[in-house]
This record gives structure tokens, C-alpha cells and sequence, in this order.
């Protein structure tokens, strides 16, 4: 394996630079690319095209078709081929281009990439990195909108993580590439270039820890769960009801498993009142582990029972209807208000 190769991408002097999810995703994708040269981008039209979304434009051109490698439309040998380059000693990290596409990529993801650590007693490491673009917003149908972090959650064996900000976007990239452990990495593919969401990102900074809770906002009526695309809506909630008087304190999640829910915890013993959100649908979800697990740990604290804002039950729906199927502003805090009321 050839020598790191210097980007060719003007940087600026300060390590401060404003940046989107999708930048933010692409500057941490090169930093790790820089610092090891073990570290391999691949998947379906990431080298010359940059991806359908443009998180690794650039990089071939600056690294090379032996580092950022093109792949046939085969999620399953996507995904195998990065089990043997692990196994070697590699640290792929592969793009799934919507998160409809990785099911035929399934059965490697949990018969391999999950188990090969523990089934040789710790003696073999797969550190790779699968990306995927998830969640609604973008006018797309089914394949091309969905949620389906709570299925890899519940597979022993995987790390799964969910940025919500260019911040945690530049530094969980790079953290998950170093990691030892296979990580699905779920990105909120309507927010990659949102200018609403641009933020400093402070490329010197010391960073959170990867799985880990984080509380952005400090309130004390009631506590609002959520992570990936879902934070933004909750964000808004938060702002909307401090226009009525009502204080609400707001969770990004960003680690699906492990869960930390210590944070979590802590609030809904100050405000007594929960409502989680989420895109996927409430049956068998992350939404329906985080309130049994509330429940269990917070009874005698809980004034109301835990709400969900979830998608519905059923496929994701055509275009014309998402925005009916997706949580927004208004479902959140109609469940805030019923949480208030009980």
C-alpha cells in the first residue's frame, strides 16, 4: 500500500472552518484517509462521481483508484470484500449508497461482520466502517427513505451510531474508522447540506466520546429524545414551546448501540416526562427499548407515560404523502402537550 497522498484541497490556516454535514463527512473522511494509510472508501460510485450525495467527492482524485475504489452494484460483495480486507489488517469503510440497498448486503453484515471478532476469541478484528444515508425528506419512495437502525441495534456484535451536526459529523467519522469494532455508520441524508444545520467545526478540538449521550439543550418539563434527522425537529420543538413558556429539554442520542441512557435518565428524573422520536416505525424499535428502559429505571419519577413520535407502521409512503408520515414540529408538540395534560 502506497504512502499517504497530500491533499490537493486548499486548507485553511485556522482550524476553525463552517462547514455542512456532508463537508463536515467528507473533511473527516480525508483527515482519517491522511492518517492511515490502511483506511480504503469504497462502494457505488464514490471514486469519480464523489457518490450520489457527494461525501467523497475529491478523494479518488487525491488518493487514488487503489484507495477509493468503485464497486460493482453487489452490496454483498461490497461487504464481503471489506470483511477480507479487515481480516488483513485493512480499515474499509463502505459507502451504501440508500439504506434501502443493504439488506442484500445483510446476511454478511450479521453472519460475518458481527460475529468474526467473537467467534475466534477475540483473535481476529474486523474494523470496518459501513455508511448509509437513512431517513426520509428527499421526495423519494421505498428503498430510498427509510429508518432501519433499530434492526442492525438489535444485532450483537455491531456498534451503530447517528450524527445529527457537522460537528459530531467531521469527528465520529474519523472516530468509527479507528475503532476496532464494525460500526454502521447512519447519516441523515436530508441534512447533508442543509444551511440551517452550517456550523463552526473546530478541527483541533478534543472530541466526545463516540458512544455517547449528549444533552443540547437544558429544560424542566419535559425531556425530548431523539437522534439523527429527528434532532433538528425536536430542536425547533424546544424553541416553539419556549415561545408558550414551556421549558423542554432536548437529547441527542447519538449512539444506538450501545444505548448510553444515563443522560437520559437523569433528565426524566428532573422533568417526569418523556417523548421519544424517531422516523422508523414504533413497533419493535429503538423508541419502544428506550421507554422500557426508562420505565424500568425512572417509574416512581414519571408523571405521564413515555410518548413516541415515530413514522407509521407501514412502508414509506410516495413522495406526496412523507411529509404526513414523517414526525415534524406539530406532532412533537401535540405530544408534549398530552405528556403536560396527563
Amino acid at each position: 500500500m502506497a504512502a499517504p497522498v497530500k491533499s490537493t484541497v486548499d486548507t485553511p490556516t485556522s482550524s476553525v472552518q463552517n462547514l455542512t454535514i456532508g463537508k463536515a463527512l467528507n473533511l473527516g473522511l480525508r483527515r482519517a484517509m491522511e492518517a492511515d494509510d490502511k483506511v480504503i472508501v469504497m462502494g457505488e460510485d464514490v471514486g469519480k462521481l464523489g457518490g450520489v450525495f457527494r461525501i467523497t467527492d475529491g478523494l479518488q482524485k487525491d488518493f487514488g483508484e487503489h484507495r477509493v475504489l468503485d464497486t460493482p452494484l453487489a452490496e454483498s460483495g461490497i461487504i464481503g470484500t471489506a470483511v477480507g480486507l479487515a481480516v488483513r489488517g485493512y480499515r474499509p469503510v463502505c459507502e451504501i449508497q440508500f439504506e434501502g440497498f443493504i439488506f442484500p448486503g445483510f446476511d454478511q453484515i450479521s453472519s460475518q461482520v458481527a460475529k468474526l471478532h467473537y467467534r475466534t476469541q477475540g483473535k481476529v478484528k474486523v474494523p470496518i466502517v459501513i455508511r448509509v444515508p437513512f431517513g426520509g425528506g428527499i421526495g423519494a419512495v421505498e428503498h430510498h427513505s427509510e429508518s432501519p437502525e433499530s434492526l442492525f441495534s438489535h444485532i450483537a456484535g455491531l456498534k451503530v451510531v447517528s450524527c445529527s451536526n457537522p460537528v459530531d459529523a467531521y469527528w465520529m467519522i474519523q472516530q468509527a474508522i479507528s475503532a476496532d469494532d464494525p460500526v454502521l455508520f447512519f447519516e441523515p441524508k436530508r441534512l447533508y447540506h442543509s444551511g440551517a444545520l452550517k456550523a463552526p467545526v473546530e478541527t483541533a478540538a478534543t472530541p466526545d466520546p463516540l458512544f455517547a449521550s449528549r444533552v443540547l439543550r437544558r429544560g424542566d418539563a419535559a425531556t425530548l429524545v431523539a437522534y439523527g434527522p429527528s434532532v433538528k425537529v425536536c430542536l425547533d420543538a424546544a424553541t416553539a414551546a419556549e415561545e408558550e413558556g414551556r421549558s423542554l429539554e432536548v437529547i441527542d442520542l447519538r449512539t444506538l448501540s450501545p444505548l448510553d441512557l444515563e443522560p437520559v435518565f437523569e433528565s426524566v428524573r428532573r422533568t417526569g416526562r418523556l417523548i421519544t422520536v424517531s422516523e422508523a416505525s414504533a413497533e419493535s424499535s429503538l423508541t419502544s427499548e428506550i421507554a422500557a428502559r426508562v420505565q424500568q429505571e425512572c417509574f416512581y419519577s414519571l408523571e405521564a407515560p413515555v410518548l413516541r413520535v415515530t413514522g407509521f407502521d407501514t412502508p414509506y409512503p410516495p413522495s406526496k404523502l412523507e411529509e404526513h408520515f414523517l414526525p415534524d414540529l406539530d406532532r412533537v408538540l401535540h405530544a408534549v402537550d398530552r405528556a403536560l395534560d396527563w
